[in-house]
């Protein structure tokens, strides 16, 4: 794959070939139709609403002369990504020992409790109760809290000693 294509890696093949026909300035009804596809099968690809098969990412490699395989591999970090969101998604503790009103500002459902860790620690530690505390160090571990717990400590000290 070229490296104009590795900051798409994540992205659905579909936005990449919108961006492509754009680019070249092809309307997508007449492109997909040249390759003998329905542009409703097309249509729902750029959308991101239908995965890209193999047979269909060839056809558009050729006829845009990008490097083979270009499209499927970009699926398939698609697909990792999806699968990988999954994972976020189960992986995150039991909200149940959690109150809602720690999380205001934003959905708790839609929390990556690994991207925003940091967060989420020291929001619970600067107003939560012991509960949730404890569900909090069960989830992320002492070793993950302790250095951001720290942090908060010599942050608190050097606020008190200057005001």
């Amino acid at each position: 794959m070229k490296k104009e294509f590795e900051k798409y890696k994540g992205i659905h093949p579909g936005a990449v070939l919108e961006r492509e026909l754009d680019k070249r300035n092809l309307a997508q009804r007449p492109f997909a139709l040249s390759l003998m596809e329905h542009p409703q099968t097309f249509n729902a690809i750029i959308k991101g609403k239908r995965d890209m098969n193999t047979g269909i990412a060839i056809k558009i490699e050729n006829a845009l002369g990008l490097e083979e395989g270009t499209l499927v591999i970009l699926q398939a970090y698609y697909d990792i990504k999806k699968e990988k969101q999954k994972f976020l998604h189960v992986a995150r503790p039991d909200i149940t020992h959690l109150r809602k009103s720690l999380f205001w500002d934003t959905d708790i459902n839609a929390i990556n409790w690994e991207k925003q860790s940091g967060a989420v620690i020291r929001r619970i530690f600067e107003r939560g109760n012991i509960t949730e505390k404890k569900e909090i160090i069960k989830f992320y571990g002492a070793s993950t809290i302790k250095p951001i717990v720290k942090e908060m400590i010599l942050k608190n000290k050097n606020k008190a000693k200057k005001g």
